[in-house]
């Protein structure tokens, strides 16, 4: 049976993880070509076949970071992140269930968990939901203020875009986008000449200040798992060199010769002189 150690440390070795990155996109090129009935009609068969040899490789990938870790495996998320992924491949392709089929494609995912820096990314980005929220919150309020005010000003002019809030939400969602906004606000204009401050205002708080607010969260989350990430470098660093010192002291202890009788270092060759004098 493998040792635990060199299991783990094949599957921490960066030509393993390199050799897993490969597969993950060759099994997401040869999913997308799944879709071509000319490449289907060429080589279909070939295809299934590797479809089948990569998801063998993710089963046994999966299996031996269970044996290397065991009760560790499940303490981290992005392990069962990766089983779910792997477990949709296992569905079978007829039945009710083959619908799920379609989401093979999501193996591909995988390369967020085999690249270190995209697992950074996605960790800045979970680290960044409360403040996004937060900004989201912002975002929606603005928006009901601007749908109710721009309802009771517009909504005759215009009821096509301005008729009803649910219908004035989705123009300025439109408006925020910035597709076809000069349109709307011509058609409005026509009517009420000032409707350009409304256009104008709305335009700057939503999509030049509160959507940038968005940008400044992730970056400043994505500095502090920076951060994280390089703090944690130089604690194991410390942690690695502290440990070489010990095994390197230990050595030296080991090589010294033991205390013999009689030695002046113990004493005891100078206590047996003075008795014998006596």
């Amino acid at each position: 049976m493998l040792d635990r150690e060199r299991v783990r440390a094949l599957l921490a070795h960066p030509r393993f993880e390199r050799a897993i990155t490969a597969v993950i996109l060759l099994n997401a090129i040869t999913i997308g070509c799944e879709t071509s009935s000319f490449v289907m009609g060429w080589i279909g068969e070939p295809l299934h076949v590797v479809d089948r040899v990569v998801v063998g490789v993710f089963v046994l990938e999966l299996a031996a970071r269970l044996y290397a870790h065991r009760g560790a495996f499940f303490k981290d998320p992005w392990n069962w992140f990766d089983t779910a992924i792997v477990a949709i491949a296992l569905v079978p392709a007829s039945g009710p269930a083959s619908v799920l089929r379609t989401l093979r494609i999501m193996r591909a995912l995988r390369l967020v968990t085999a690249v270190p820096s995209m697992r950074r990314v996605i960790s800045a980005l979970l680290a960044a939901i409360p403040g996004m929220a937060s900004i989201l919150g912002l975002l929606i309020i603005i928006m009901y203020m601007a749908a109710v005010m721009a309802t009771q000003w517009f909504g005759r002019t215009a009821p096509a875009y301005f008729g009803e809030i649910p219908t004035s939400l989705f123009t300025l969602f439109q408006v925020l986008t910035g597709e076809g906004w000069p349109d709307i606000a011509d058609q409005i204009m026509d009517v009420h000449p000032w409707a350009w401050i409304f256009f104008v205002a709305y335009i700057l708080v939503s999509s030049f200040v509160v959507l940038n607010l968005f940008i400044a969260v992730v970056v400043n989350a994505m500095d502090d798992e920076s951060t994280s990430a390089e703090e944690q470098r130089t604690d194991d660093r410390l942690k690695a060199i502290t440990e070489e010192l010990a095994r390197l002291h230990a050595k030296l202890d080991a090589l010294q010769p033991p205390a013999r009788a009689g030695d002046p270092a113990d004493g005891s060759g100078t206590s047996a002189s003075l008795s014998n004098a006596s």
